[in-house]
Formats: structure tokens, C-alpha cells, sequence
């Protein structure tokens, strides 16, 4: 039965729907209204008998009317509100005049449920009705989307919420969803046929100006400034190609508003917070604080962490953290997430009235990549390899599980050619770096930001035991012709990964380019190696940083055809593979 949502009350433990909008206009009391709400705002469905109609509609994000993608007529959709161990069925009426489907990002499903078109089932033909059912086995944060085509980019996404069966080891006095996106005014298929033609198209500030280099001239000297620069330009490369779909096209929303319209979420004095980030961009990755209040991270990707203070903290594309706050009672605060390239920014407020808000800070400046970026600062030990590594010098003498791989790193023979721009010949293990942009925050501005290896699981992990073999998989691409692979293989031309059902393995991936890249796999967890392996963390999604390595264990305990991915849309059916555990 599905029930409206409970955003009345304000006491202790309330889940609020977060959309101060979609409060007033239900005419309840005490909610923000934001200035302009231009598209519906979700609803939040609880029960367990959920029906989504995905269907078009119009919007006016920019000033220039639309048409996107909806479910149940908002962007985005209902909050879906679940408990660990219920039973849930989902029957998804399809209006649109193409097959769509979605897929429920982060949760453990049986393989018929996990809904990826070609892998899992045929897709929702329109007019036609899919029903979903499965067991909620896990509690959390969570979110879903359209596997089909690029209909995550013209808005069908929206969160998941489960409370635990048990008690939540989390504290807090008010519950809010933060989904981040981005909105263009193109059509997708314009923003990837422009992408196909200049991979750099969108990718305006690229080129360093005179002034930039008169600047580094002043600041380093011409000797330290010719260092710097000359890899970049015997490479050929720009320094500054950090994104490739930015602000130029892209308004950047909160909960499906604008900066400009705000997202507001009230607060009483005294109140403990939890924020629920969760990233659903199609291709933006966000460096998130929130200026003058501490942040106490205490979930990634659903999965209780122990808590980490940090000031900062970059949420890649499909990633999601809950953090709590306590913010004073007599002053607001921005909620600020601007664009890993700062193109661009989603702003909301939390406030304890209606009519306060907070000053927007300025962005960061823009990211400057260096020669690790490249992989080519050498960390000890071998450089790369041309050949290819036999298994048994692959799976001899494995590092111990949580310590991260430390096999060689071999190029295979299928890396070459016009499809392969750069082979990282040195990457250094990314647990500990916050990221490029980010990494002189503490010395410049005294923010902690958060790495990969402050993640520590909030329990011992559950599998002790040791990887069996390792998977080392290079992401490649030429993003001057836009061209994305694994090993220098597209989708269509690769052979899908065998998993053997129960097998404990260790999958290593290397980054050959310049982009941050998310991978994301279906069905089964990633422990994550942070270098404590008592206390893993499980994640669904990992960020892999420009011309460096990260490793994470997987247990094959979920039959099936699975997809292992880029989660960067206009990335991912080059960055693609099939993972079947038999």
C-alpha cells in the first residue's frame, strides 16, 4: 500500500521528503517555498506496493520550456521509502513512445530485477507495464534510474531510502534528501553528437592563456614553469581537462531546483540533521560543503562507515554519503556543490527560517592536473609492462586482502592505436588522494577533506578471506575522438568477465586518462582496500583518479549477468563490461 508522505511532524526521527516546495504546496505549515519551483516536486511513497508511471512532461529549468522525462510527473521521482527485510513490488507502466526501464542503483537484487536492457531483461516497450519484486536486504541510501539510452540526463532518477530492520546507529532529529544533477537545455543526443565531432566542445577554459602563463612565470620562474608545462606539451594534452560536459551546457540542480530557486530544508535549534547526498548527474562529479558547519560522515554508498569529521568532500557520479550536522540556531547555511571543473554550482539552504539565507561563497579555482595525473611519477618498484602477464605471475603472491594490489602493471597488447591516448607507465594508488582540485585544500583553506582511506566499515568485514586471484582491468580512451574502452576494447567487441559463483577475487583498475572515472558494479558489493582490512567498506561505486590505480575484493555470491561501468553517461557504453558469476 502506498501511503503520502509524512512531512508534517517535526519530531525526533521524522523522514522528511526534503523538498521544502512540495510541503507548501501540500499546505503544510512551517515548510520553506521556494521562489520559483518549476518542476513538480517528489513525493515520498512508503509500503510495499509501489506504482511508477514514467512518462513525459514539460519543464522550464532555464527560461527556455522543455521536455523530460518523469516519474509519477516529478523530476525527480518519488522518494521511494522502504524497510531491510520487506518484500516490495514495483509495477512500472512505461508512457513513453520508447522502451525504458529502471534500475535500482546499489541494491543487492535478483539478477531479473536489476533491470539493464540486454543484460537482465528486453527493457519496458511503451504502453506496456514491468513488474519488479524483490527482497530489501540492505538499508541505507540509495537511488535508481533509467538504464535506457540517456534518459537519466532528461530526468528519470530519484531516491531510495530503507530504514533498518534493527536500530539505526545513527542519531539524528530530521531527515533530508540532497539529489544532485544536472539539466541541459540540449538534447542529449545533441550534447553526444557534439561530444563525438570536438571531445573537448564543452570544455571551454582548456587552453591556458598568456595571462595564465605570465602568471606562473611571476609565481614559479621560467625554469620550474617550462617543467611543468612541457609534458603537457610534448603530450599534447591540456592540464586543465578535468571535465568534458561542464557548466557551458549544464544548470546544476538540487532535489530538482536551481541555484537560483534554492532548495530550502528547515531546521529547530538544537537539532542533529542527517543529509542524504546522493550524486544521479549524468556527467558531473561535485566537491561538497557546506562553509562554517562541520560535517560528521557516517554512511557511503548505504553502508554505515564509522563517523569521519571533514569539511569537504567530493561525491563522484552514483555515489552517495549521509552526513549529520548540527547547525546553531540562529543562522543559515548554503548548501554548496560546485562542479569538479567549478563551471557551475547547486546551491541549497538550510535555515531554521524561511526567511534567512546564507551568502553563496565563490568557487574554487579551477583544477590544475599535474604529472601524476598522467601516471608518471613513479611510486617504487616496476614500471609498467607491454606484454602479456601470465596467471600465474598475476595471482603469485597477492598482497593480503585490504592492502590493495601490488601485482605489476601490465599493458595489454590491445592498448594501442587511435583509440588510446595516453597508458598511465606508473600509477600510484588513489585510496589516499582527495583528488585533483582538492589536494592543497588543508594548507590553503584548513578543510579536511575526506579520501577513500578515511572510509573504515562501522563493523568488521563479514569475509576474511583472502583473494583468490586479481582482475587487473585498464580504462582507456582517446577524448579528442571521444572514444572510451576497457584495454583498449569497446563493449561490443569484448568477451564478458567470468566470475566463478563463491570466489573471492581482487579487481584492480588503472586509469590511462586524464578523467576521473566512477565504476560502478551491479549485484555484487566492492569492498573497498583502504588498508585496513578488518574493517572494509562496501561500496557500490569507486572513483578511480586520473592516471592512477585502486583496488577493491568482490565475493561471487550473486548469480548472473551483471555490469561493471563508467558511470559517466556519455562514457559508459565504451567503459563496459559484462560480468557473469557461474
Amino acid at each position: 500500500m502506498t501511503k503520502p508522505p509524512r512531512c508534517g511532524s517535526v519530531s525526533r526521527r521524522t523522514f522528511v521528503t526534503g523538498i521544502g516546495a512540495g510541503m507548501a504546496l501540500l499546505g503544510l505549515p512551517g515548510f520553506p517555498n521556494p521562489a520559483r519551483a518549476r518542476v513538480p516536486p517528489p513525493t515520498t511513497l512508503t509500503g510495499e506496493n509501489f506504482s511508477l508511471q514514467v512518462d513525459q512532461r514539460a519543464v522550464n529549468l532555464t527560461g527556455q520550456p522543455r521536455n523530460a522525462i518523469s516519474v509519477n510527473g516529478s523530476i525527480p521521482g518519488p522518494i521511494l521509502h522502504w524497510r531491510e527485510g520487506q518484500t516490495v513490488t514495483l509495477n512500472v507502466l512505461n508512457q513513453l513512445d520508447k522502451n525504458t526501464s529502471i534500475h535500482w542503483y546499489g541494491i543487492r537484487v535478483p539478477n531479473p530485477m536489476n533491470g539493464v536492457p540486454g543484460l537482465n531483461f528486453s527493457g519496458i516497450r511503451p504502453g506496456e507495464n514491468f513488474r519488479y519484486r524483490f527482497k530489501v536486504k540492505q538499508s541505507g541510501t540509495y537511488w535508481y534510474h533509467s538504464h535506457s539510452g540517456f534518459q537519466r540526463q532528461q530526468g528519470l532518477y530519484g531516491a531510495i531510502v530503507i530504514d533498518p530492520a534493527g536500530g539505526d546507529p545513527v542519531t539524528y532529529d530530521r531527515d533530508y534528501v540532497v539529489l544532485l544533477s544536472d539539466w541541459s537545455d540540449e538534447s542529449p543526443q545533441q550534447i553526444y553528437s557534439n561530444l563525438k565531432k570536438d571531445g573537448h566542445y564543452y570544455n571551454r577554459r582548456r587552453h591556458r592563456t598568456t595571462t595564465d602563463l605570465w602568471r606562473d612565470v611571476r609565481a614559479k620562474g621560467i625554469e620550474q614553469t617550462w617543467r611543468e608545462r612541457h609534458p603537457w606539451n610534448f603530450a599534447g594534452m591540456s592540464d586543465r581537462d578535468v571535465s568534458d560536459v561542464t557548466g557551458y551546457t549544464y544548470s546544476y540542480l538540487i532535489n530538482g531546483q536551481t541555484p537560483e530557486d534554492n532548495w530550502t530544508a528547515l531546521f529547530a535549534p538544537g537539532e542533529i540533521v542527517r543529509l542524504r547526498f546522493i550524486n544521479a548527474s549524468a556527467m558531473t562529479i561535485f566537491d561538497l560543503r557546506i562553509p562554517d558547519l562541520d560535517m560528521t560522515v557516517v554512511s557511503a554508498d548505504g553502508q554505515n562507515i564509522q563517523p569521519v569529521r571533514v569539511d569537504e568532500f567530493r561525491l563522484g557520479t552514483g555515489e552517495t554519503y549521509d552526513v549529520v550536522v548540527k547547525p546553531s540556531g540562529d543562522r543559515a547555511y548554503t548548501l554548496f556543490a560546485q562542479a569538479i571543473d567549478r563551471g557551475g554550482y547547486a546551491r541549497g539552504t538550510l535555515t531554521p527560517a524561511q526567511n534567512l539565507s546564507a551568502e553563496v561563497p565563490p568557487m574554487d579555482p579551477i583544477p590544475i592536473l599535474d604529472k601524476r595525473d598522467m601516471g608518471f611519477i613513479r611510486a617504487g618498484g616496476a614500471r609498467a609492462a607491454d606484454r602479456q602477464p601470465t596467471a600465474e605471475e598475476q595471482n603469485a603472491k597477492l598482497a593480503p586482502a585490504g592492502l590493495g594490489s601490488n601485482s605489476p602493471i601490465v599493458h595489454q597488447p590491445t592498448e594501442k592505436g587511435h583509440g588510446v591516448a595516453l597508458r598511465a607507465r606508473a600509477p600510484q594508488n588513489g585510496v589516499d588522494d582527495p583528488g585533483v582540485g582538492l589536494r592543497e585544500h588543508q594548507q590553503r583553506h584548513n578543510r579536511r577533506i575526506l579520501t577513500y582511506k578515511d572510509l573504515r566499515s562501522l563493523t568488521p568485514s563479514l569475509d576474511r578471506r583472502q583473494p583468490q586471484r586479481e582482475l587487473q582491468l585498464h580504462l582507456t580512451g582517446n577524448p579528442a575522438r571521444y572514444l572510451w574502452s576497457i584495454d583498449g576494447v569497446k563493449y561490443k567487441n569484448a568477451t564478458p568477465i567470468l566470475l566463478a559463483y563463491g570466489e573471492r577475487l581482487r579487481i584492480t583498475l588503472v586509469n590511462d586518462t586524464l578523467l576521473t572515472q566512477p565504476m560502478h558494479l551491479h549485484g555484487l558489493w566492492s569492498e573497498l582496500e583502504t588498508g585496513d582490512g578488518e574493517y572494509l567498506p562496501r561500496k557500490h561505486t569507486v572513483m578511480v583518479q586520473p592516471g592512477a590505480k585502486i583496488s577493491y575484493l568482490v565475493n561471487a555470491d550473486n548469480r548472473g549477468r551483471w555490469a561493471l561501468h563508467c558511470q559517466m553517461l556519455y562514457r559508459t557504453y565504451g567503459i563496459f563490461r559484462e560480468v557473469r558469476v557461474v
